[in-house]
């Protein structure tokens, strides 16, 4: 697929939807029971929902924009600064609103897998109003609900390639209907879990094909096992598994996937190079704890590459391309998330 060209954008990447404090615990013995008390090794804090994918587009050197609201608390206050100042997502089609706090989100790390529990208000306003128009970008990456933005079809428009993903069905009813509202859309990036109900598929490979009637191109994530792509328009498909590295938590990993995902097409590299980079991108993330700040840069996945090259077996050879790719100089290390919601003086 080749990347949109339309004139003069001003941004790579524009977002839109909720930013949540998340706090996270790792290395939990087990879930705690009623009654009781579970102590945790690990706590972090950082910006997550849709920040968890802005951040890891800023970090890999995309001109990424959000559209979002943000409360007038010390919550709103920590994910305002990180996003902006520490991680240099631009905030121009953000507001704060005074009285309405923000989402939080308490992750629960163990066993290789993560549980939530979330608690928050719908936005005092919408997408459609925070962007009114949108402005010019190459892609939109779109987390798409039950109602149709208009701000979407503004961008799509004026040039825009638009990446989706699909959250949790709180109802299970997983209803196919929803799959005709992915007309217009470029790239269509469900979890296995996600993709097999709506499809009523019995395999990831099954699911990315029949999605690829609705989306010229479908890529199905499946966690540590890696992830399952498919062309429609050329009839290429594209099976990888998954890199063995120590997962610590797997909160946010997705998105970081549709960041790796989004940067090579928008690069324009064939659809396994997009695929293996969005897989490793992931897979680095899983190493640390926090959504938004375990996201890799530049940096890391040079180190990677510079590691692992030294005994390629046959799967690694596959990610060769990163010679090609990598950039001459590369940014500083990423911060990570902290136990402390850390906030600068006024």
């Amino acid at each position: 697929m080749a990347p949109p060209s339309p004139a003069d954008p001003q941004f790579d990447v524009l977002l839109s939807g909720t930013v949540f404090l998340d706090i996270i615990f790792t290395g939990l013995p087990r879930p705690p029971a009623p009654g009781t008390e579970v102590w945790a090794e690990g706590l972090g804090s950082c910006p997550g929902g849709i920040a968890n994918l802005a951040v890891a587009l800023s970090r890999l050197g995309l001109r990424t924009a959000l559209s979002a609201a943000f409360g007038e608390d010390a919550y709103g206050d920590f994910c305002w600064e990180v996003l902006a100042d520490q991680e240099g997502v631009d905030l121009s089609y953000c507001r704060r609103f005074y009285g309405w706090h923000s989402p939080v989100t308490v992750s629960m790390a163990m066993d290789h897998d993560r549980s939530m529990v979330t608690h928050g208000h719908r936005a005092p306003v919408s997408g459609d109003e925070l962007l009114d128009p949108p402005p010019c970008t190459r892609a939109c990456f779109v987390h798409v609900g039950a109602e149709d933005e208009r701000w979407v079809s503004l961008a799509k428009e004026r040039g825009a390639l638009l990446f989706a993903d699909i959250g949790w069905d709180r109802t299970e009813a997983w209803s196919p209907d929803l799959l005709r509202r992915l007309d217009g859309y470029d790239v269509f990036l469900p979890n296995e879990v996600e993709a097999r109900h709506y499809t009523r598929c019995g395999s990831a490979r099954d699911a990315a094909v029949a999605l690829a009637e609705h989306v010229p191109v479908v890529v199905v994530t499946r966690g540590g096992g890696g992830a399952v792509a498919v062309d429609s328009t050329s009839g290429e498909v594209v099976e990888v598994p998954g890199l063995n590295v120590a997962a610590l938590d797997s909160t946010g990993a997705g998105d970081v996937f549709g960041a790796g995902f989004v940067v090579g097409t928008l690069s324009g590299w064939p659809l396994a190079h997009r695929v293996r980079f969005a897989n490793l991108c992931a897979a680095l993330s899983v190493q640390h704890f926090g959504g938004s700040l375990s996201a890799p840069g530049w940096v890391d996945i040079s180190t990677w590459w510079r590691t692992v090259s030294r005994r390629l077996d046959d799967d690694l050879r596959q990610y060769r391309f990163l010679e090609d790719v990598l950039p001459r100089q590369a940014r500083t290390e990423m911060r990570r998330a902290s136990a402390t919601i850390r906030l600068n003086p006024r």
